[in-house]
């Protein structure tokens, strides 16, 4: 095989790994928000078998993170990746850290849902928490899109709404102890649901952090500990580079 033909092969079949990474990571985010949101039905609707079904799920989950850590030892093992590449891979590990422990947040919520569907129902029929459900659900799913795209405005933006989910989890928090000394028959359904916030806030964080390790592969830039909003001028700045540079 001539030179430049084995360079080509070896250019492809690298590019070919690298895609491959971005695919496994993608593909390990697609099944934990479909466990989120079968988990959030779960408790909802009261289906108890659907909890419990979702919480069996998680083996699939860390197969997938024990996956994505094999293929991305052997890139940096046979292809030595520098500049982004390298950035690539290490945001892959990473993200693919968080997304099992999203899966562990949403086995965590399949049980509680299937203990709270033989618990008596509240009158709102967990209504704050579906929609503190919806909030970590959509962030979950712009994270994905931000990874999708390598796309650090919109990592941002996603990393922004993260705010929101915090208040309405303190929220949903303040309500249930305040709810406590009024019924005390409804104690463990009380525990239980603050527990789900809390589950559903840190799947938040989880998300958030994935968006970071975006914007660390978009612009070079480890931004873990910088505002939001100092990380903004970071998104602006390089993009005025950028238009430049055209």
């Amino acid at each position: 095989m001539p030179v430049a033909e084995s360079f080509d092969h070896t250019s492809r079949r690298y590019s070919q790994d690298l895609e491959r990474v971005r695919w496994q990571v993608l593909e390990m985010g697609r099944l934990v928000e479909g466990q989120l949101r079968r988990s959030l039905k779960a408790l909802i609707d009261g289906d108890r078998a659907l909890g419990l079904s979702v919480a069996s799920e998680d083996s699939t989950v860390n197969a997938m993170e024990v996956a994505i850590d094999e293929h991305c030892s052997r890139i940096l093992a046979i292809r030595s990746p520098t500049a982004g590449d390298l950035r690539l891979i290490i945001a892959a590990i990473k993200a693919s850290s968080d997304l099992e422990r999203i899966g562990d947040e949403c086995q965590k919520l399949g049980y509680i849902s299937a203990k709270l569907a033989t618990l008596e129902r509240p009158s709102d029929h967990y209504g704050e928490i579906e929609r503190l459900g919806e909030l970590v659900l959509a962030g979950v799913h712009g994270t994905l899109d931000a990874f999708t795209r390598m796309d650090a405005a919109l990592a941002l933006d996603t990393a922004r709404k993260d705010r929101a989910i915090d208040e309405l989890h303190k929220a949903i928090q303040r309500h249930c102890v305040g709810e406590m000394p009024l019924h005390l028959t409804s104690l463990d359904r009380l525990l239980e649901t603050m527990w789900t916030a809390k589950l559903l806030e840190r799947i938040g964080d989880h998300a958030k952090k994935i968006c970071e390790f975006v914007i660390y592969v978009a612009l070079g830039r480890d931004v873990r500990h910088m505002s939001l909003d100092d990380v903004a001028g970071e998104i602006a700045r390089a993009a005025e580079r950028s238009r430049r540079e055209q």
